[in-house]
């Protein structure tokens, strides 16, 4: 019960011990309370103090105005792929742009065709999503009902720097891999959504935060459950919410409060922790191949490939027996895929450098 390996799933993934300790030390009752939080309801004054906390907190970490909502919905990241176009290519407007730099803004952009006129404003398919757009190498249409891209691709493992550019057409990110990993400036978005099981929880919650004036493009045709303004007016609890990720999301993001000190602090952490990986990577004369290009690298996803599979099997191997575990890349890049969130701690990334280095040794005698 005591030990636990290193988790470099990418996803759901490791979270704060500090919140898994509280979780468990509170499940069978809540201080006060006398029942579970799976076991409350969602309509309870001890619910809604949970989940207006939550809200705070995110609105304290990311400086969120006051003319944005924030939702907390169920269905993940691929339900906004469909409710995003339904929502916001109302009233009229019947096209949108995608920046297609990894596996999920593709999958993204398949959904969109069915509501509309949806354009590839860029593609990284030709090499194998390996990197992101220069400024002048799309074209948005400035009538568009929105521009839409995800900030970091887990399996590729590239991630902006910077939000691009969308002159007054709404920007839509899919944030699921490095929500609350860095401050953004919530200000340049129509729409930041993110599901919470890389870096703000358990699977089963997505947070979404959208301008207010945005809600005004739902359809009163709309199924219910697909309308933002119907979850904004109802406060997230529209229906029963997903009280224990919420809950958890109220942890996690108090401990990136109370604990690490804000997403500044967090940032500089992560972009230690992911350092210590491409150094190694970067003086390896080869033998580990990083997937992206060093100027989109992912401080989330450090993808990177061995000179043959049967390497790339003793690694994976040898890694599990030194307690490191779910390193193997996904499919359409293979090698290894370490990701690193938030909760990923400093000396199980140094575990991972060490081993790298050890093997590369051996390999070479």
């Amino acid at each position: 019960m005591n030990k636990r390996d290193y988790n470099f799933s990418a996803g759901p993934a490791v979270l704060p011990e500090p919140v898994l300790a509280e979780v468990q030390r509170d499940l069978m009752a809540l201080p006060g309370v006398g029942a579970s939080i799976l076991e409350i309801s969602h309509r309870s004054k001890t619910f809604e103090d949970i989940i207006g906390q939550a809200e705070s907190n995110l609105r304290q970490l990311l400086a969120i105005p006051d003319n944005y909502a924030v939702l907390m919905l169920q269905g993940g990241a691929r339900l906004q792929f469909s409710m995003i176009p339904m929502n916001l290519m109302g009233g009229g407007r019947r096209t949108c742009d995608y920046l297609v730099t990894g596996s999920w803004s593709k999958y993204a952009a398949q959904e969109a065709v069915k509501f509309g006129e949806t354009r590839v404003a860029w593609d990284g398919k030709p090499t194998n999503y390996d990197r992101l757009p220069t400024p002048g190498e799309w074209r948005l249409d400035p009538k568009a009902a929105y521009v839409y891209y995800a900030s970091n691709e887990t399996i590729q493992g590239v991630q902006f720097s910077t939000e691009p550019e969308s002159g007054d057409v709404p920007l839509v990110c899919d944030a699921s891999s490095d929500f609350l990993s860095r401050p953004v400036d919530v200000q340049k978005y129509g729409i930041l959504y993110a599901c919470a099981q890389k870096n703000a929880g358990p699977a089963g919650l997505t947070v979404i935060i959208i301008r207010k004036d945005l809600l005004e493009r739902s359809s009163d045709r709309l199924p219910g459950y697909l309308n933002f303004q119907i979850h904004a007016e109802a406060q997230s609890l529209w229906n029963t919410a997903p009280t224990f990720p919420i809950y958890v999301l109220m942890l996690v993001t108090k401990w990136l409060i109370a604990d690490v000190g804000g997403l500044a602090k967090m940032e500089a952490q992560n972009r230690a922790k992911a350092k210590l990986l491409y150094d190694v990577i970067d003086a390896s004369g080869g033998f580990y191949a990083g997937h992206a290009q060093p100027s989109c690298r992912s401080m989330m996803n450090v993808s990177f490939r061995l000179p043959s599979d049967e390497l790339t099997a003793q690694f994976l191997h040898g890694a599990e027996e030194r307690s490191m575990t779910d390193l193997k890349g996904h499919r359409s890049v293979g090698g290894i895929r370490a990701s690193i969130y938030n909760a990923m701690p400093v000396v199980g990334v140094e575990r991972l450098r060490d081993f790298m280095l050890e093997f590369r040794e051996n390999s070479d005698e």
